[in-house]
């Protein structure tokens, strides 16, 4: 919710080592809370009055959120909101009409003295509802003209309109938390990084070159006939390059981009928090990662406790059916092969035939509270055990999937890969019993977890005959499973980490590939990739490139976790649309035949047509 933000903890300004290694004077404790109105005109914001200000003269500068008949308003700035009383004796006429006609949201300036709200006046839900002030003068700096919405955070607007007039959305109380909550975990993972544990803040290249495999990537003319950019989709191969430059420590709030096309939980463009270290392992990573999150943490939300708990991507799809679970809540998946080949059943049977085949249960407690399986679920189960099971096996099913009452099992037969849809179809029954009441993932809590040991190479969907990186062709092989690459690639767990909060993954990285003559064969000889176009990477590596690794924040997707948001939108200031259009400015747009002509491209329809489109 909108509440102040509370990320004040104690820091210290540090001082400088002299030239003959002591230190300078004593470390001063930075100021707790910022001064917001130094260089500017007022003495004071929209929510920091108090009745310790009563009797004191001040200027506020904001927008009308309300004025009710010439009697008061509402002033609101980016902290807060302060009762103004517009003046009503004969003296002051012309600023009672002034601030009476002026629309909602019009900017003003009102100067004023300070007074105490009349007895049983005062606003509790309001910080600053013990105080109003009377005013003096004013002036109406802007006014508004009519609103395509309300600028209240409770009224529902579309998300296509809220897009179009962003700069009026941004004027809300949520996305102002949002963005300032953000900044300020943003300055405290700068503090831990760079000032408590010497990473070096580097800005890499935007334009660059395509990158094999990994997501699409957007391209960018230059004037050389046929020859593009491409805007980098991370700064992988940057931040390996610095390592082999003895930079040690990289670290940078990284803008990426990728040219995924529609997906709700995705931009075209993003930001990670992105990092790179030399002579680190995978326990390294994770532990400067942990430390890195505990330190940048909310005050206002539940604390975060290390270490994080681990488990394989193995073991991740045999419970939960996703490499990403969320463990908020039980329902595992359970194993019932075993049980299942003692039936007997011609199709279980025949699902178990499979190379790879199983049978699976989620066990849903209290499923039957939920209208949706009582009508749906309940007959299905029913039959299956009163036609197939015995009076026997109905108990020993039941002691294996420990149900009660009110339960709902929903099995799942065939190969592997397939169960993993009980993987869906148990976030979709936590869905359906939180509609019905029950209470299963508290929004409030925070449940961070590690993946491990990944597939390093993945059969590709289209020609399952080849291989692809389970994430890119630069992560390490486990070094248990070294000498597995050159005879059964399939087989190869990676040093790959992923970081997941809540059921949604907020970061992974690698430790990465450091040897020139196993990054080739693995590009040339299992990736069936033209190591040309990475010729420079591999050069580097030739040059005693040392042991590195690293791993990727992305911070769009976490602070919207930490916020509660819907969408990564609500915590980007200016976010495209679901079909990665910028609404507001109308991006992309067309341009003019002469605008593409030094870069050697003609669109396939006329210029004309294009024109008549822009127009």
């Amino acid at each position: 919710g909108g509440s102040p933000l509370r990320l004040g903890r104690p820091c210290l300004r540090r001082s400088r080592p002299s030239r003959h290694g002591g230190s300078g004077p004593p470390a001063e404790p930075c100021p707790k809370r910022p001064y917001f109105s130094s260089f500017v005109a007022r003495t004071n914001t929209c929510g920091e009055l108090r009745s310790a200000h009563v009797g004191q003269k001040v200027t506020l500068y904001g927008w009308i959120q309300y004025q009710r008949q010439g009697l008061f308003l509402v002033l609101r700035d980016f902290q807060g909101l302060t009762q103004i009383i517009i003046p009503q004796d004969e003296a002051r006429s012309h600023v009672k009409e002034l601030l009476s006609s002026a629309p909602v949201e019009s900017v003003v300036r009102v100067t004023g003295v300070v007074s105490l709200r009349p007895p049983g006046q005062e606003n509790p839900k309001m910080p600053t509802g013990d105080i109003e002030v009377k005013v003096e003068t004013a002036e109406v700096l802007n006014s508004c003209k009519k609103l395509p919405f309300e600028i209240k955070d409770f009224i529902k607007k579309s998300e296509a309109l809220r897009m179009q007039y962003r700069y009026l959305d941004l004027r809300s109380f949520q996305l102002q938390y949002n963005l300032r909550l953000r900044s300020q975990i943003v300055m405290r993972m700068r503090e831990y990084l760079c000032n408590l544990h010497g990473f070096v803040d580097v800005e890499t290249p935007t334009l660059f070159k395509r990158t094999p495999g990994g997501a699409k990537e957007f391209l960018v003319p230059s004037r050389e006939a046929g020859k593009f950019y491409s805007l980098p989709q991370s700064p992988q191969q940057f931040k390996q390059l610095l390592m082999v430059g003895g930079l040690d420590r990289y670290f940078q709030v990284a803008r990426c981009y990728r040219d995924e096309g529609s997906r709700p939980d995705r931009q075209p463009e993003f930001t990670q928090i992105d990092i790179e270290m030399s002579f680190v392992d995978q326990n390294g990573i994770q532990r400067l990662i942990e430390g890195l999150l505990q330190y940048s943490w909310p005050e206002d939300r539940s604390p975060v406790t290390t270490p994080f708990p681990s488990m394989t991507y193995e073991e991740a799809l045999a419970d939960y059916g996703t490499d990403k679970p969320d463990t908020r809540f039980g329902m595992k998946i359970v194993d019932i092969s075993d049980f299942s080949q003692r039936l007997g059943i011609h199709f279980v049977q025949n699902a178990l035939s499979y190379p790879h085949g199983t049978v699976k249960a989620i066990c849903i407690p209290q499923g039957m509270v939920s209208d949706i399986f009582t009508y749906s679920v309940r007959f299905i189960l029913k039959s299956l055990l009163t036609k197939f099971l015995g009076q026997e096996q109905q108990s020993e099913l039941i002691q294996e999937l420990k149900m009660q009452v009110d339960d709902v099992v929903l099995l799942a037969a065939g190969e592997h890969k397939r169960c993993s849809a009980l993987g869906s179809l148990r976030l979709e029954s936590a869905d359906l019993l939180e509609a019905a009441g029950l209470v299963l993932r508290d929004p409030a809590v925070f449940h961070f977890l590690w993946v491990v040991d990944f597939p390093l190479f993945l059969p590709k969907e289209d020609n399952p005959t080849e291989l692809e990186s389970a994430h890119h062709p630069f992560t390490a092989p486990h070094p248990s499973d070294t000498s597995l690459l050159y005879s059964d690639p399939t087989k190869v767990r990676s040093q790959h980490y992923d970081l997941v909060l809540n059921g949604s993954e907020v970061g992974g990285g690698s430790i990465r590939i450091h040897n020139a003559e196993l990054q080739r064969f693995v590009l040339e000889k299992v990736l069936k990739e033209d190591s040309e176009v990475l010729s420079h990477l591999l050069d580097a590596l030739e040059f005693g490139a040392p042991p590195h690794g690293g791993i990727a924040l992305g911070l769009d997707r976490l602070i919207s976790l930490i916020v509660g948001a819907q969408s990564i939108r609500d915590v980007i200031a200016f976010p495209k649309s679901f079909r990665g259009r910028d609404l507001m400015g109308n991006a992309p747009d067309y341009v003019t035949a002469e605008e593409l002509e030094p870069y050697h491209i003609q669109v396939s329809w006329p210029v004309a047509e294009a024109e008549a489109k822009k127009n």
